[in-house]
């Protein structure tokens, strides 16, 4: 029973303590509400280590048959081209891919043609030629299946394979600094301010 009421009276003590910060009721409305006061010491704030910068995969769609940039291939391009990766300036790989209709010498020259295409926007648009690689793969990996299974073309999934994957890499982050003589952690600080 005197268990029971300890741990009654400690809640009751840490929920008061709590509303120390809230401003007492205010009878005028129209008054501004008190600043709320914060129990985290501001000297207290730790430094956090920004998450590093990984590679961004990007796919560039081709509809159509032939490698001409549509409205939505030019606006992939565009957040590519303001993103972070794009400005830390690693190399850029164009993958080239068609569908599965026509011969494959055909095929080959179209997805060529697709991730020239998307090269060409790209130094345009003021991205450095060297940083940019390309391959060709025709119709070799397919992310859906080109036709359906009695046999007949899937056109939606043709137009789906017709694209360019683009990866922009990042270059290799500095390794993180050796730990200094500073203590890291608010309990070492403390400890080491006495």
């Amino acid at each position: 029973m005197i268990q029971r009421w300890t741990i009654i009276l400690t809640a009751t003590l840490a929920l008061a303590a709590c509303d120390r910060g809230s401003p007492p009721p205010q009878a005028d409305p129209e008054a501004k509400p008190a600043e709320p006061i914060s129990i985290v010491r501001a000297d207290a704030d730790i430094a956090r280590a920004e998450p590093a910068l990984e590679a961004l995969d990007v796919t560039i769609p081709f509809a159509g048959g032939g490698g001409e940039l549509s409205d939505a291939a030019i606006a992939r391009l565009e957040a590519a081209l303001a993103s972070p990766q794009m400005a830390a300036g690693g190399v850029i790989s164009l993958g080239g891919h068609s569908d599965s209709g026509g011969d494959d010498a055909a095929n080959l020259r179209a997805s060529q043609q697709r991730a020239e295409a998307a090269r060409d926007w790209l130094v345009l648009n003021g991205v450095a030629e060297e940083r940019i690689a390309i391959i060709a793969f025709g119709e070799q990996n397919p992310v859906r299946p080109n036709a359906l299974p009695d046999g007949t073309p899937d056109e939606t999934a043709r137009a789906a394979n017709r694209r360019v994957e683009m990866t922009i890499s990042v270059p290799e982050q500095p390794a993180p600094p050796a730990p200094s003589d500073t203590p890291g952690s608010l309990v070492e600080q403390v400890a080491t301010e006495d």
